[in-house]
């Protein structure tokens, strides 16, 4: 689990722990053609050093500027760049768009420490939290109401167990609706660098490698082996987690085999309902591509709330 806001996050609790002072500068409104989403982070140390970006790099150096003199006043500065303004021309923000961007230094009375081990905690956990920020004292808390209220999705995540070609469509799929895809398949070449270039793979039996893993409520686990001596083990691994999508291939009848045998070791009825099965959504899919395209818009469904973790719901 990495992105943008876990570079942030660990290197302002790192300047912190150093003693070292630091400002959090953050985007709070966008207008036009602005390179960074509302949300977008940058922390600064107390010397220059900074980590993540609030424009892609058009104003980010005057941003460390004025974030230098924040740290040194433990104050807050709310900064306006477009292009009607000459600074904007100045720092490089002459493309058309407007950004807005609050700078607190962290501490106490602005944007408290504990606050980036709340954060920190809820992505570990799967968890959203949402923060409130009054822009008149440039104090931030937790909560859904106030000037500016920013809500912290987790990072979302998918286990596959199985490096089949199912596999091979359903990575990219994957990654390109935000979710950090792990591989998992312990039959030799199965999990080859070569079929999956570029993407994590354990060759650990599933149980071993969802214990490090450790599935949250922002994980989907998905068994496509077709062996039940690593599909089986894999669901009841995430059945005893708080992923939010379980699912395994099959027929019906083979699901209602699996259903036995998971129940053999103490599952009841209600819990074994978690596992989608056969996994995905009834498109009439009839090749690997599209069976990846079900599966991904049927975990995609659970996510938004459109079906239950049980399949019960409606689209």
């Amino acid at each position: 689990m990495s992105d943008d806001l876990d570079r942030v996050l660990t290197a302002a609790q790192e300047w912190l722990s150093a003693g070292k002072g630091v400002a959090l500068a953050t985007v709070i409104e966008t207008w036009g053609s602005a390179p960074r989403r509302v949300g977008s982070h940058l922390v600064v140390r107390d010397d220059g050093l900074f980590e993540g970006s609030v424009s892609g790099g058009c104003v980010e150096g005057d941003v460390i500027t004025e974030a230098q003199d924040i740290i040194k006043n433990n104050g807050f500065r709310r900064l306006d760049y477009g292009v009607a303004d000459a600074t904007a021309w100045e720092v490089g923000l002459a493309c058309g768009g407007r950004i807005s961007v609050l700078v607190q230094a962290i501490s106490p009375d602005r944007f408290a420490p504990a606050l980036l081990q709340r954060l920190h905690h809820a992505r570990i956990h799967g968890e959203t939290i949402a923060l409130q920020t009054d822009l008149t004292t440039g104090a931030t808390g937790v909560g859904d109401t106030g000037d500016f209220v920013h809500v912290y999705a987790p990072p979302l995540r998918l286990a596959i167990v199985g490096a089949v070609h199912i596999a091979q469509a359903l990575v990219p799929i994957a990654r390109l609706l935000g979710y950090a895809p792990l591989v998992i398949d312990p039959r030799g070449l199965f999990a080859a660098a070569a079929r999956f270039d570029g993407e994590t793979l354990d060759d650990d039996w599933p149980d071993e490698a969802l214990a490090r893993w450790r599935p949250n409520a922002a994980s989907a686990v998905v068994a496509l082996s077709h062996d039940p001596k690593l599909d089986d083990v894999a669901l009841a691994a995430a059945l005893r987690s708080p992923a939010f999508y379980i699912a395994a291939l099959g027929s019906r009848k083979n699901h209602a085999a699996r259903r036995e045998r998971l129940a053999a070791l103490g599952f009841d009825a209600a819990t074994l309902d978690r596992v989608h099965g056969p996994a995905g959504l009834d498109l009439g899919a009839a090749n690997p591509a599209e069976i990846a395209l079900s599966i991904a818009a049927q975990m995609t469904a659970v996510w938004r709330g459109r079906l239950a973790a049980d399949g019960r719901g409606r689209l």
